[in-house]
């Protein structure tokens, strides 16, 4: 597998919603392991979608790490069936809003079925940070960055910082 390089505020493609896949075959494998070795490479993420790396499909991976006993998943045509009423707040940063962490609140609990990497649809009931994690990566399927479940005045504050932090990345001569 490869480390790709990950998309960062403002590109447009991180606002643009991915298409459905057909079926998870050797290509969609083949993107599942380069997310999944893009993400750990990339200040060891959590997770990771692919039109983060400019792929506009509905592909994402997550990994929270065996400290919560989760293998890594990795899931094609995430769907969410449920949203729990019960609310859970998590500080919450990006690979693609690089350095910004803000407070978002989100269902505590959720199902999600999807495909996995062997092409079978599955079922999975998550809670804590899974389900927060796997809230996050569809919301950039969709074209929904983190920063637009924050308050109006928060979300220019951390967008500001995020891309003037990516002005910085990109013209490294400026001052």
């Amino acid at each position: 597998m490869a480390v790709k390089h990950i998309l960062s505020m403002p590109d447009k493609r991180l606002r643009t919603k991915a298409q459905p896949i057909a079926k998870v075959d050797a290509r969609i494998q083949n993107l599942m392991g380069d997310l999944f070795d893009t993400m750990k490479w990339e200040d060891q993420g959590i997770g990771l979608a692919a039109n983060q790396i400019g792929i506009l499909e509905r592909v994402i991976v997550i990994d929270i790490g065996p400290e919560h006993n989760k293998e890594p998943l990795y899931m094609a045509n995430p769907e969410i069936l449920f949203f729990s009423d019960d609310i859970q707040t998590f500080s919450e940063g990006c690979l693609s809003v690089p350095e910004q962490y803000s407070d978002v609140t989100r269902p505590q609990t959720i199902q999600v079925r999807y495909i996995d990497q062997h092409n079978k649809t599955q079922e999975l009931s998550a809670s804590g940070l899974l389900s927060t994690c796997i809230q996050h990566e569809v919301d950039h399927l969709n074209g929904i960055l983190f920063v637009e479940h924050l308050p109006p005045i928060r979300r220019k504050l951390v967008v500001s910082r995020a891309l003037k932090g990516a002005k910085k990345i990109t013209h490294p001569l400026q001052g």
